[in-house]
C-alpha cells in the first residue's frame, strides 16, 4: 500500500520518455531525408534564377548599333548557393554556373545580336562581378571580369 505514491511519478516519467523519443525521431527524419532534399531543390532554383537574371542583365547591357560606346557595369550575385561559393563562366555563347554540387550547376544560352563576336571571362561569387562590353569597329566583346 505504500507504493501508491510512486505511481504518478512513474507515469509522468514514462510520458516524458515517450515525448523525448517522438521528438528525437522527428528530428532524425527531417534532417536525414526531408530537409536535405528541400535544400537541394531550393539551391537548384536559386541557381536557375541567378543564371536567368545574369543573362538578362548581360543582354540588356548591349548598346544599340548606332552607339560605339563601351559599357562597364557591376552586377550583384548571391555570394553563395547552398552555403558554397560558385563561379559563372562564359563558354560558347552560354553562361555556365559551376557549383560543387552538380545538381545545382547549370547552363543557359545567351541571346545576343550577331555583332557580338566574343563572350569570355569568369565571375566568382565571392568577388565583385564586373561586366565589360568593348566596341571595336562595330563588333562587340562581352567580358566577365
Amino acid at each position: 500500500m505504500t507504493d501508491r505514491g510512486f505511481a504518478p511519478v512513474v507515469g509522468k516519467g514514462l510520458e516524458a520518455v515517450i515525448v523525448v523519443l517522438y521528438v528525437s525521431s522527428l528530428v532524425t527524419v527531417l534532417h536525414g531525408g526531408v530537409l536535405p532534399e528541400y535544400r537541394t531543390a531550393t539551391a537548384a532554383e536559386v541557381s536557375d534564377r541567378t543564371l536567368a537574371a545574369t543573362a538578362e542583365r548581360i543582354e540588356a547591357s548591349i548598346p544599340p548599333p548606332s552607339s560605339g560606346a563601351d559599357v562597364t557595369r557591376t552586377l550583384d550575385l548571391p555570394t553563395a548557393i547552398d552555403r558554397a561559393a560558385y563561379r559563372i563562366r562564359a563558354e560558347n555563347g552560354s553562361l555556365v554556373l559551376d557549383h560543387p554540387d552538380d545538381d545545382v550547376s547549370g547552363r543557359l544560352r545567351l541571346a545576343l545580336p550577331r555583332r557580338v563576336v566574343a563572350v569570355e571571362g569568369t565571375w566568382r561569387s565571392d568577388e565583385r562581378a564586373i561586366l565589360q562590353i568593348r566596341a571595336d569597329d562595330g563588333r562587340l566583346r562581352v567580358i566577365l571580369s
